[in-house]
């Protein structure tokens, strides 16, 4: 077992560095908020008294944080720090430059070094479920792939440095335009007289068919485990889609491709946001769909 150090304790890496302790690893845990550090302890994980200590006598080095600049303001402390060799990952969702300068503080200091972004919301992270698209060198990715498994069901290797990110984010894309589609199919069916379930029923099973319906139906009823039979409680928070969308605009602008579906589903995301629905589970937006009509 090995002895690891995680930075970034929120809804989706205290699940995780809590299923590394349940794996056997020695864990040594760092967060900015108090509360996360005092779940992460009753999870068995030790804590550090600073980014820096947390990595410390560490084998493998996981952080889970909310953008690209906390990401190189956190490598930047700690890759200095660290043994030759030490592999560090980052499981955070950021741009796609920021991932490879990353990398390349890595290499810099002889570590090596993943990207390794996430899809399976606050249930997969609890369950160990997750799906990792993971970037960096081969070497990288072997020794990674260990450890990502107690944390996930499907460890992929995308390419080489900010690979995983590339995919998170046209993964993304494909997941805010489908909820979207999928809730203006319900809300048009509410107009038309058509049950919630009769749709279901045919869409599940038909040229319709995809994971936002099937997984996170944005109805009560059809699928019992969705947000929308908790009241829209995330899973995946809407300023998140926003984020991830965000993202994805960005890399179309840089690498020159036209992404209008994409463009646009930003757009009617960033509007529920700026509603105050930000913290609505991103299935939710079948609300923002329904107001549109009562205009």
């Amino acid at each position: 077992m090995a002895n690891i150090a995680f930075i970034g304790l929120g809804n989706m890496g205290g699940p995780m560095a809590a299923n590394l302790v349940k794996a056997g690893h020695k864990v040594t845990a760092f967060d900015l908020a108090a509360a996360s550090r005092d779940q992460a302890k009753a999870d068995g994980a030790a804590i550090a008294e600073s980014s820096v200590a947390s990595v410390k006598g560490a084998d493998v080095v996981v952080t889970m944080l909310p953008a690209g600049k906390h990401v190189l303001s956190v490598w930047n402390e700690v890759v200095p720090t660290m043994t030759g060799g030490t592999l560090i990952i980052d499981c955070s969702t950021i741009d796609v430059e920021s991932a490879k300068q990353a990398h390349a503080l890595a290499a810099k200091h002889g570590m090596l070094s993943v990207d390794a972004p996430v899809s399976g919301g606050t249930g997969g992270a609890k369950g160990a479920t997750l799906t990792f698209m993971c970037g960096g060198e081969e070497k990288a990715f072997a020794a990674a792939k260990p450890v990502l498994e107690n944390m996930g069901k499907k460890i992929v290797h995308c390419g080489g440095a900010g690979a995983g990110q590339a995919a998170k984010i046209c993964n993304n894309m494909i997941l805010g335009i489908s909820m979207i589609g999928v809730g203006e199919a319900f809300a048009l069916a509410e107009k038309l007289g058509l049950s919630h379930q009769a749709l279901f029923d045919v869409a599940s099973t038909s040229s319709g068919q995809c994971w936002a319906l099937t997984s996170y139906c944005p109805v009560p009823g059809p699928v019992p485990a969705s947000p929308a039979n908790n009241g829209y409680k995330p899973g995946f928070a809407s300023a998140l889609m926003v984020k991830d969308l965000t993202l994805a605009q960005d890399a179309a602008s840089a690498a020159g491709a036209v992404t209008p579906l994409g463009k646009h589903a930003q757009e009617i995301y960033k509007a529920f946001d700026a509603a105050g629905h930000g913290g609505v589970d991103f299935s939710g937006i079948i609300q923002h769909v329904r107001s549109l009509a009562a205009k």
